[in-house]
């Protein structure tokens, strides 16, 4: 199954991603395709602790990632009027400007879940065939 969604000024474009997945009762996806602008984004920077805000006008180059029943783990970069380019972990309180043309795939063959790694401190991404249930 493929949704497609137009998200809208002021819509969270996080919560609208793991939103859409919830509505359509789907458990495993990944987001392939992610066009549109945003007046504020909200990142977590590689070192894993650092949240960064930015308030401006911004082009989304790319979201990506993968949605499970358990929470979403997505990425975004995105540019400046300058053309320079930021990014890192998705988080809430990223705002959509005047649009964001969504397309997300659902992984129906397999499961994803999310449980927690002693060696990385994060909830990570397992991955089961649906046959193996």
């Amino acid at each position: 199954m493929i949704l497609v969604k137009r998200l809208k000024y002021g819509d969270d474009l996080k919560k609208e991603i793991e939103k859409l997945c919830y509505e359509n009762n789907v458990t495993s996806a990944v987001v392939i395709s992610s066009v549109g602008c945003i007046y504020k984004a909200t990142i977590r920077l590689a070192d894993g602790v650092t949240i960064k805000e930015y308030n401006d006008n911004y082009e989304i180059l790319s979201v990506n990632g993968t949605i499970s029943k358990d929470g979403s783990h997505l990425h975004i970069s995105f540019s400046d009027k300058k053309g320079s380019t930021f990014g890192g972990h998705l988080c809430y309180n990223t705002l959509v400007n005047t649009t964001c043309e969504l397309a997300i795939v659902s992984i129906d063959n397999y499961s994803f879940i999310r449980e927690y790694d002693e060696k990385t401190g994060y909830d990570e991404l397992v991955i089961y065939k649906k046959e193996d249930f």
